[in-house]
């Protein structure tokens, strides 16, 4: 039976590390058997990068992204093989942040584990190679609503494109866009007095209309791309509402690429429909941190490793 009050979300980039991955597979069969998986789809033995790094190879878009994805999903057949049921019959609701909606989208049966491990290899690539390294970044504004981040951008247009990229929660805003424009924004951002103003060690401006090279490749590839009706509402980045059919999870996938990542309103939606229990599957905790600042829930808990097990499965 589904719970109404279980809302699922899957991490995105940066929260990588090495040996992601590691203690789920080294427990348990299903686990393991999804990066097995992912290699196949992928052709190659991403897991052992992923275990044995170097980091600056786990840092890098094209392994970060199905990384972070096949550690979210082997978290999820975790919990279906504990549950001996699907995780979308027991959840709510799913939402992924930024490459995390290709995990909801899985987790929710809407496309395979081997053609989003595929497809996030792809865009990758693709987002990587629209702008040449050095000549777009991205910077975390934190302390200041969006009209004030609006109007610093504003002051930043002229040296290039700058926009929002995402919005994280209250008080924290990620921008991104040509390096000039970021440089200049973070010094309007000191200069207004907002708490901080950071450059992100990213490879390349995401989430912004640099990217259109990249949303052009992903119209294609995942137009080749089977992708059926979600069997729970996934929550989806550009629009923060719930989604299930599949012609628009297609459609929100492409426009991801060069949109604004809405979590704070995603997590303001998901409560509004009712969620009170919210579980982080994958690397990390940064979303559960996300919920814990934007939203009142009764239950904020993670699976990164097979010692989480139990606090996630008693919410369930």
């Amino acid at each position: 039976m589904t719970n109404q009050s279980i809302a699922f979300l899957f991490p995105g980039q940066g929260s990588q590390a090495v040996g992601m991955g590691g203690p789920l597979a080294a427990s348990h069969a299903a686990a393991k058997q999804v990066f097995e998986e992912v290699n196949d789809a992928l052709g190659e033995n991403l897991f052992a990068i992923m275990q044995d790094g170097p980091e600056d190879a786990i840092r890098m878009t094209r392994n970060a992204q199905p990384a972070l994805f096949a550690t979210s999903m082997a978290a999820v057949r975790l919990i279906e093989a504990e549950l001996g049921a699907s995780l979308a019959s027991r959840g709510g609701m799913a939402a992924g942040h930024s490459l995390g909606e290709y995990a909801a989208l899985a987790a929710s049966g809407s496309l395979t584990i081997s053609d989003a491990a595929r497809l996030l290899r792809q865009r990758g690539d693709a987002m990587q190679s629209a702008v040449p390294v050095g000549e777009g970044a991205m910077a975390a504004i934190l302390g200041g609503d969006e009209d004030q981040i609006n109007a610093i951008l504003a002051d930043a247009q002229s040296f290039g494109l700058v926009q929002i990229a995402n919005d994280n929660a209250p008080g924290q805003i990620v921008i991104s866009g040509a390096a000039a424009a970021v440089d200049t924004a973070i010094e309007c951002a000191k200069a207004a007095g907002l708490r901080r103003a950071i450059k992100l060690p990213v490879s390349a401006p995401f989430h912004c209309e640099l990217m259109a090279p990249a949303a052009d490749v992903m119209a294609q590839v995942l137009a080749e791309t089977a992708i059926l009706d979600a069997a729970m509402p996934v929550y989806c980045n550009v629009s923060a509402a719930a989604e299930t059919r599949a012609h628009q999870l297609r459609d929100n996938l492409v426009t991801q690429v060069t949109g604004r990542v809405r979590w704070r309103e995603t997590l303001l939606a998901m409560s509004a429909a009712g969620a009170t229990k919210f579980i982080e599957l994958g690397t990390g905790k940064v979303l559960s941190g996300l919920v814990k600042r934007g939203v009142e829930a009764e239950a904020v808990v993670n699976l990164d490793g097979p010692d989480d097990l139990d606090s996630v499965m008693a919410q369930m």
